[in-house]
């Protein structure tokens, strides 16, 4: 079926196109970037919480171009759909509700994502299968796991906006996720953020240094604590 915005589809249902995201050269910049430095710079409020990590290692970063899906709480039937439709590097973001009382992915769709080239997996819902999700090869963040397997009835929509574990994620945006959580950088801003990013790590490493040596303005606090009225 041709995929279009503008079809007819059945209530519940819609397959949108890929959107296009940022350049390459952009979503490398990110791929060294802290999920909590990046959140810093976008004011402190934004991403994930009550995901965590199944793949191993702390060390393993994530980053690549949204695709969103939305489905009923554990249906992956448009999660197929959209494993059709990826690009090597894209991060697919499932909008599963929050359910965790079956599984949205396992092992089998691990491997056909490791096919695919995907940067990884973003799920508000369940996996199972744990022992594959732990190998290497599959960054993936997801709410909880249980064994019981999903239906494949539908219904459910690809490349809509989604909110996965308390984080708004447009198609395109670009998802980036460590040991700390996921954030999602608006395509349209990720030059601006980039620039605020770096500068924010730079501020960092002076903070850093000056508590390593023992140098730390007493002024930084203070000010602000004289400011609520507190006789410092």
């Amino acid at each position: 079926m041709t995929q279009s915005a503008n079809l007819d589809w059945p209530a519940g249902y819609r397959i949108n196109p890929r959107v296009p995201s940022v350049g390459k050269d952009i979503i490398e910049a990110f791929k060294a970037l802290p999920t909590a430095a990046i959140g810093d710079a976008m004011s402190r409020n934004v991403g994930t919480y009550g995901l965590r990590q199944y793949h191993s290692g702390l060390d393993v970063s994530m980053c690549g171009p949204a695709v969103t899906v939305r489905v009923r709480p554990g249906d992956n039937l448009m999660i197929h759909k959209a494993l059709m439709l990826v690009e090597r590097g894209d991060v697919l973001v499932i909008d599963g509700g929050a359910d965790i009382t079956q599984a949205l992915v396992g092992g089998l769709m691990r491997t056909t994502c490791i096919a695919k080239g995907l940067a990884g997996l973003v799920i508000d819902g369940a996996v199972r299968d744990l022992v594959e999700w732990a190998e290497e090869g599959m960054p993936c963040y997801a709410r909880g796991h249980t064994s019981r397997g999903p239906s494949k009835d539908g219904p459910g929509e690809i490349n809509i906006p989604v909110v996965c574990g308390g984080l708004a994620v447009l198609p395109g945006d670009i998802v980036v996720g460590d040991a700390d959580g996921v954030v999602a950088v608006p395509a349209n801003d990720a030059e601006r953020i980039l620039r605020k990013t770096l500068e924010h790590l730079k501020r960092e490493d002076a903070i850093r240094e000056s508590n390593r040596t023992g140098t730390s303005d007493p002024e930084r606090f203070d000010a602000v604590l004289r400011a609520k009225g507190l006789p410092i």
